[in-house]
């Protein structure tokens, strides 16, 4: 039978089940060229209104890992492990998850993405270390997933390519905002990356795209039941964003803090507890330790006695980064030319925090992008950012600022003081709200 574009947005459209082999030719299409942009816009409309449900969204999400490339990782001796973060403000897990998984025994060829909106990307972070390459060939991505058990790149052209086409589409039309087509967005490119387990940070709160409970499980859910349909064991946590992971936002001062966490330097407590608790989680899913407990102290052992960072400053230096980056970070990373403190207006205690604020200063001093085709400036951003509960005063800031020129930091310490509340009782939320299982 003739393959008819519109004759799958049509019954999608009138809110009729669409069939694998249906889903299959229409994503097929997409990336052959043979579906039109304005008929994906048609189809990505008709599923925002309709929706997908369990059945449909396996099927989207395996037609869209298929349009290009699947990693093979089956000469590899280990468990082929990954993460993905729904995204937030100060989230630098990835940067000592990976580590942690290479130095207990698991493969980690980890392909993340940029900055979106208020919230940092993991391959900016890596940009702000001179020589790292996020983008190598096949070749040298084995490679160094072999000798460092991990790597941490961004999306090759032949990974999941109509995801890339939809995505595309999906951001002009007003149609980003689904659980269908985030799913399966997220998915097909993980997929395509030849997983064994995954596990996903879902986050809630100010600082997260999913702002209220009832959204994050909703899309918590949509993921574990889809990826493990797909043939990928998953788990997903879902963990606080009501205020920044970290005590930095940006790109160079997130690696400066990852660096310090891996090497026991500092270590704060709520990026602690969110990356033991996944590390643990994966372990679990790849039979590596079954026990929570026990995963646990496996994972903190590795941060102790220094195998994580011995794996992260390997990755580092294989990826074309300094030999001694570790060791001599502070010379490494770029810096900014202005760094001062910014203190609150009055002397008080912080009640809340509107994270996606702290996120957007950060973008105000072009460690983000307003634009896609904006350059970043990798020095700038935040550190020192107190947490809630913190009891603010004129020797005790809001947070330090690292900024490029005058304006700039004005108009970020503007927003960092407005993103604080110091009117109300203090209430810190539970950093962990659940956990989702196949």
């Amino acid at each position: 039978m003739v393959f008819l574009p519109q004759e799958v947005i049509a019954k999608k459209r009138d809110g009729e089940r669409l069939t694998k082999a249906e889903v299959a030719a229409f994503i097929a299409g997409l990336a052959s060229g043979e579906v039109k942009p304005e008929q994906a816009a048609a189809f990505a409309m008709a599923v925002y209104f309709q929706n997908m449900d369990i059945d449909e969204r396996i099927a989207l999400t395996e037609a869209m890992r298929d349009s290009g490339d699947v990693l093979d990782w089956s000469d590899f001796d280990g468990p082929i492990l990954d993460k993905h973060s729904t995204g937030g403000v100060g989230d630098s897990v990835s940067l000592m998850l990976a580590p942690i998984w290479a130095a207990l025994g698991a493969y980690v060829p980890m392909i993340s993405g940029r900055g979106l909106g208020h919230t940092g990307g993991t391959l900016d972070k890596f940009d702000a270390i001179p020589g790292y390459s996020t983008s190598p060939d096949n070749a040298l991505f084995r490679k160094v997933v072999r000798e460092a058990g991990c790597a941490i790149i961004g999306q090759t052209a032949n990974l999941a390519p109509a995801d890339k086409i939809m995505y595309g589409i999906r951001d002009v039309t007003a149609t980003v905002e689904n659980v269908s087509l985030i799913t399966s967005s997220i998915l097909s490119k993980k997929l395509a990356a030849g997983l064994d387990a995954l596990v996903l940070d879902v986050k809630v709160g100010t600082g997260a795209f999913m702002r209220t409970a009832d959204d994050a499980d909703e899309l918590a859910k949509s993921l574990v039941h889809v990826a493990n349909g797909a043939g990928v064991k998953t788990s997903a946590l879902i963990t606080d964003m009501s205020e920044p992971l970290a005590s930095a936002a940006g790109n160079a001062v997130e690696v400066r803090n990852a660096v310090e966490f891996l090497t026991g330097t500092h270590q704060d407590q709520r990026l602690l507890d969110v990356t033991i608790e996944l590390a643990a989680l994966g372990l679990g899913l790849v039979g590596i330790e079954a026990d929570m407990g026990a995963a646990r102290k496996k994972c903190r052992a590795v941060l102790d006695n220094g195998a994580a960072v011995e794996r992260f400053g390997k990755m580092v230096a294989l990826l074309g980064g300094p030999t001694d980056f570790v060791e001599n970070y502070e010379k490494h990373l770029p810096k900014a030319p202005i760094i001062r403190d910014v203190f609150a207006e009055r002397a008080a205690i912080v009640s809340g925090i509107d994270a996606k604020g702290v996120g957007m200063g950060v973008v105000v001093l072009g460690g983000g992008r307003k634009t896609p085709t904006d350059q970043l400036d990798y020095a700038v951003g935040f550190d020192q950012i107190a947490p809630i509960c913190t009891s603010l005063n004129d020797k005790t800031p809001i947070a330090r600022i690292h900024a490029a020129d005058e304006d700039s930091a004005a108009e970020a310490a503007m927003r960092l003081r407005k993103a604080y509340r110091f009117d109300d009782e203090p209430v810190q939320r539970d950093l962990f709200h659940g956990l989702i299982t196949a």
